[in-house]
């Protein structure tokens, strides 16, 4: 089966303050070293792989090279990337090439770049069309800057885009976010993703709110109810749109569905490189393990140490429901059957929720529903409990 590839680039001009990612503002200085040992990695996946008892394949379909912002490497650097790829790596006929990208970085030699590449999709950061909400947060760019990258990426050839938008952000409302669909829309991009703005400690307007305190609007920013409002919002304009939701965050026109992260989803191989990159391999005792690098620049800098995890049945179960019940499509009970037997302390798991209205049966399958949805996390911790029982 062919592979994934993550690249993480863990460098950004700014750091926005609701993100808790292992990304951060770095002197330029670090980019070539870090390049450099990505590279490095690249070059010894297989001995990687075989040292974590993973099968490894050379045959990939899907690369995305995210982070951080990525096109504020040098060129040269990114193009060293992409070399490197296809030096070590053999990428399949119409493979999926994906980079994201802060509005406002695409320079004329960065596009020109992208195109030499072969990067055929763009996932824009977007967060808000409106600009006092996208400045709140340490966003750099303004509505006309995304429209403007847009067209750009067009004309070069590249119309696989997607556009990232967050609902809660600071100072947003029923009107500013359908302000944001409205436009989103109206670009006519083939891809969004559609994300609830996360309280978490780890990011400095998480602290502000859990503190109670003002910096970073934290003020303004919506209750959960009105969150989740525009989450609903969301799912409903954009499906009616033609822009229709595969899986919790992401809706795509037809066969526009980001192929890259379905592996995530569906239990395929990938392979990542670079800090707090994640790799899934299926081992070879005919499961499954996964491995992981460090999640901070210095300690991913100081030497190539994979953390392994080993995945037996028992949670390639509980992967197999919480990340297939992240897909619109849900999860196909007879085939689960099939690859684990029938487990009556799952089946009472599933009846329970689906009186709760939160799943609900289509045929053999089991789906989260727009409920469900919402509390996603709830239901995957059923799951999870049951399979740790």
């Amino acid at each position: 089966m062919s592979l994934g590839l993550y690249i993480s680039v863990p460098f950004c001009r700014t750091k926005c303050t609701y993100c808790n990612f292992a990304s951060d503002v770095f002197s330029r200085a670090v980019f070539e070293r870090y390049v450099d040992r990505v590279c490095s990695d690249m070059a010894g996946a297989s001995q990687a792989a075989e040292q974590m008892g993973g099968r490894f394949s050379r045959a990939a379909d899907s690369v995305y090279i995210g982070g951080g912002t990525p096109t504020i490497l040098d060129i040269t650097q990114l193009e060293r990337l992409f070399v490197t790829i296809s030096q070590n790596f053999h990428l399949q006929p119409g493979a999926e090439i994906t980079l994201e990208c802060a509005p406002g970085t695409l320079t004329p030699p960065v596009l020109e770049t992208l195109q030499r590449c072969g990067v055929n999709r763009v996932s824009l950061g977007v967060q808000s069309f409106v600009d006092q909400e996208a400045a709140s947060v340490g966003r750099l760019h303004q509505r006309a800057t995304v429209l403007d990258d847009i067209a750009r990426l067009r004309a070069a050839g590249m119309a696989n885009i997607n556009i990232d938008l967050i609902a809660g952000l600071p100072h947003q409302t029923a009107q500013s976010w359908e302000s944001s669909l409205s436009q989103l829309l109206a670009t006519g991009v083939p891809h969004a993703s559609v994300y609830m703005l996360e309280v978490d400690e780890d990011s400095r307007l998480g602290r502000e709110l859990v503190a109670g305190g003002t910096r970073y609007h934290a003020h303004f920013v919506p209750d959960e109810d009105l969150t989740a409002d525009l989450y609903t919002t969301a799912c409903e304009r954009l499906n009616a749109g033609g822009v229709r939701q595969y899986e919790i965050s992401n809706f795509a026109r037809e066969g526009f569905e980001s192929r890259h992260n379905l592996k995530y989803w569906t239990r395929q191989p990938y392979l990542g490189f670079g800090v707090d990159s994640h790799s899934m391999l299926e081992a070879e005792t005919g499961q499954a393990v996964r491995f992981s690098t460090a999640d901070s620049l210095e300690g991913y800098m100081a030497g190539p140490q994979l953390t392994r995890t080993d995945v037996p049945e028992r949670a390639a179960l509980e992967e197999t429901l919480f990340l297939g019940l992240r897909l619109n499509r849900g999860v196909d009970l007879q085939e689960v059957t099939r690859s684990f037997g029938r487990d009556p302390a799952i089946c009472a798991t599933i009846a329970e929720n689906v009186r709760a209205g939160l799943l609900e049966h289509q045929g053999e399958r089991i789906r989260l529903t727009p409920r469900g949805r919402l509390l996603s996390n709830q239901v995957f911790q059923d799951f999870l409990s049951v399979a740790e029982a």
